[in-house]
């Protein structure tokens, strides 16, 4: 038997900090409210930063990634230990889907299954096209560029004719490496912001808006976006399920988050389903329905 049924990532920044801002405190918090709804249902769990060099992986039956918020920086390292962890452990939500939703090459089955995503163009690495090439070909008045693999806006930029140019020597160095999607800017993003609807087996949870601070188009709390309480209409949460179900296997947990496109239809900015923050903070019966969906999958599959 092994010592633990589920282990929590976080990141060595989030382990054991010695300095807690707001910042680190929701982390450590989040971490702290899914563990109990775990322990709660009866569930051996821990926590552990995802690369932990003395931790043996052999000892937990499954992880579960909530903050290892540094993977998208180190993705070679990330890569190269989820191959080998993936043979000592289970993974939660399954791997496979992991390694699918980290790429955002992920927007391109969803659209081929009616789930709406900006106009997108999806650059391959040594693309010899310059962005200013890509943005004429475009013909979008203003643009987005961001890597396939990314996260909390990592080299993400707002394009237009007239500041392009300032883009092009961090592009090239960019493509040389990665791949990179150029997107139609959706304007909406600045005045009604983007929704995340919080998953779990498929049904919906809860749902946060989270707005941009005045003059920046990123709703991320690193560049000052601020979190809202949000109702979502029924076509809403239909939307959100239909993007979940659509996924192969259904996630345990995910996050869609969602902006209204140039023509005020609702359409997918990112399917979030290895790390995303759930805000279990800001719901009181989430973690407990995360907590919930994951003991019903862990004693389906002891079953079989």
């Amino acid at each position: 038997m092994k010592e633990f049924d589920i282990t929590i990532l976080t990141d060595h920044r989030y382990l054991s900090p010695t300095h807690i801002d707001q910042y680190i405190q929701n982390v450590l918090d989040e971490d702290r409210i899914i563990q109990e709804a775990l322990i709660r249902k009866g569930l051996r769990v821990n926590r552990i930063n995802w690369d932990n060099p003395n931790f043996d992986w052999e000892s937990t039956e499954y992880i579960i990634f909530r903050s290892t918020w540094d993977y998208f920086e180190r993705f070679s390292e990330f890569d190269i230990w989820l191959n080998k962890v993936s043979e000592q452990t289970k993974l939660i939500n399954p791997g496979s889907l992991i390694r699918w939703s980290l790429d955002k090459h992920y927007l391109k089955d969803l659209e081929q299954k009616n789930i709406s995503i900006p106009p997108t163009i999806f650059i391959e690495p040594k693309d010899h096209r310059t962005l200013q090439s890509l943005f004429d070909e475009s013909g979008w008045n203003e643009a987005i560029v961001k890597p396939a693999i990314s996260g909390a806006a990592r080299h993400t930029y707002r394009l237009s004719a007239n500041n392009i140019s300032n883009y092009e020597e961090i592009y090239f160095k960019l493509i040389q490496e990665e791949a990179m999607l150029l997107q139609e800017f959706q304007n909406n993003v600045i005045s009604k912001g983007e929704v995340s609807f919080v998953v779990f087996g498929g049904k919906f949870s809860h749902a946060i808006l989270k707005k941009a601070k005045p003059g920046d188009f990123r709703v991320q709390d690193d560049f000052g976006g601020t979190l809202h309480d949000y109702n979502p209409s029924k076509e809403e949460i239909e939307f959100a399920e239909k993007t979940a179900i659509s996924c192969s296997p259904v996630p345990i947990y995910a996050r869609i988050d969602a902006i209204w496109d140039n023509s005020n239809k609702l359409c997918i900015s990112e399917l979030e389903l290895i790390e995303p923050e759930l805000w279990f903070r800001k719901n009181e019966s989430a973690a407990t329905k995360m907590a919930e969906v994951i003991y019903n999958y862990i004693s389906t599959e002891q079953k079989q």
